[in-house]
């Protein structure tokens, strides 16, 4: 079974629908409505609709102080007023303005594919990779919730986790069965907060890498040139231990983890979401502020355990090395890559579609071989 299709539409053309004969809304800067015939309808009347007419309605519709709506008024959207999703600027560069593509947001039946003519289950894990195109293709939203019990990709995520009930275990089986929204970024807090959560790759060069430069080169005019590049090559070199580590002991924190809805989200925020949903391009690479939480007890000790100057190329050739893990991330999963490059690729999308308890270095198998993780029957038909 295949659900319907629905047309791509972009921001623009969403804005100009603001008038009472013909008023559109979105919800989650993702789904638009059509709601032109319910405004005589609303309860409240149609002028309160009106001042939101082109405009996002998640904020005022989730607010208790004036009227927070009750799951049946966002079902009869869903229901009877869909007519599109919102395109994001990714989407629309490359499906709406591409006169060669279909400018449609597919919504396929996910759980059921059938290469070479055989039936293949999406939501399990097998021993090889699915090629690429099925990586593209969107989950059907109800039926995942339908079948699973998870999680409903149509509503906020966080939320949903600590208000649940979940056992550990479910949790963790289910978080690690990759779903995928499309192409844009599914909804993780459904309020303000939810611009912080999502990342372009290429904040983190352009943030870190003259911060990066600058505290190199400051270390560098007050010591010996070897001295300074044997120390920025040491921390280039720790950088890839703590890439590993943090990966393994701190990201995929799994088997201790407390079996309570608190610690289960905070699993989620940190690295939960990104094996939920894989391909979302958004939250692929750390945001700046978990950067800084993250770095900061490795700064303190770097600054404490060296002298300053030796401690300023360590902690850049360190900090670099993330910068370099970082973009390595993005690149895996959104960018097809010359042929010396895609063992590595195949190998890291090998840890999401195969074994997310092997396979924990990024930039490198190198640690995974020392520590006896590495994922050793990388299939190398996995096709773009």
């Amino acid at each position: 079974m295949s659900s319907r299709s629905l047309p791509l539409i972009s921001s623009k053309e969403v804005q100009i629908h603001n008038t009472e004969k013909d008023c559109w809304v979105t919800l989650y800067q993702r789904k638009i409505y059509n709601i032109t015939g319910f405004l005589n309808e609303h309860p409240g009347g149609g002028d309160i609709i009106l001042p939101y007419a082109g405009k996002d309605v998640t904020e005022i519709m989730a607010d208790v102080i004036s009227h927070e709506h009750s799951e049946s008024a966002y079902e009869m959207l869903d229901d009877s007023m869909l007519i599109g999703y919102m395109a994001t600027a990714i989407e629309e560069e490359e499906l709406i303005n591409n006169k060669n593509r279909t400018p449609v947001e597919m919504k396929l039946n996910y759980t059921k594919v059938t290469p070479n003519g055989e039936e293949y289950d999406m939501y399990e894990f097998h021993d090889n990779l699915p090629t690429l195109e099925k990586l593209s293709i969107q989950t059907d939203f109800e039926e995942d919730a339908k079948k699973h019990k998870f999680l409903d990709l149509n509503k906020p995520l966080l939320m949903q986790i600590f208000r649940s009930n979940f056992s550990k275990e479910f949790y963790l089986d289910q978080v690690h069965r990759p779903r995928h929204y499309g192409k844009g970024s599914a909804p993780l807090f459904g309020n303000f907060l939810e611009p912080l959560s999502l990342t372009p790759w290429w904040v983190v060069p352009t943030l870190w890498l003259p911060l990066n430069m600058a505290l190199f080169i400051y270390g560098f005019v007050h010591l010996h040139p070897l001295t300074a590049i044997s120390f920025w090559g040491f921390g280039l070199f720790v950088w890839t231990f703590v890439e590993y580590c943090l990966h393994r002991f701190i990201f995929h924190l799994d088997g201790y983890l407390p079996d309570h809805p608190a610690f289960l989200t905070l699993h989620f925020l940190l690295h939960g979401i990104h094996h939920y949903l894989p391909m979302d391009g958004y939250r692929l690479v750390l945001p700046p502020t978990l950067f800084v939480v993250l770095a900061y007890p490795f700064y303190k000790l770097i600054f404490n355990l060296f002298p300053f100057y030796i401690a300023c190329v360590g902690f850049a050739g360190g900090t670099l090395g993330y910068i370099m893990y970082d973009v390595t991330h993005y690149v895996l999963h959104h960018t097809k890559l010359p042929s010396f490059l895609q063992e590595l690729k195949t190998y890291h999308l090998e840890h999401h579609y195969k074994n997310y308890e092997m396979g924990f270095g990024v930039t490198s198998r190198f640690w995974d071989v020392i520590f006896n993780t590495e994922i050793d029957s990388t299939f190398k038909g996995h096709s773009e």
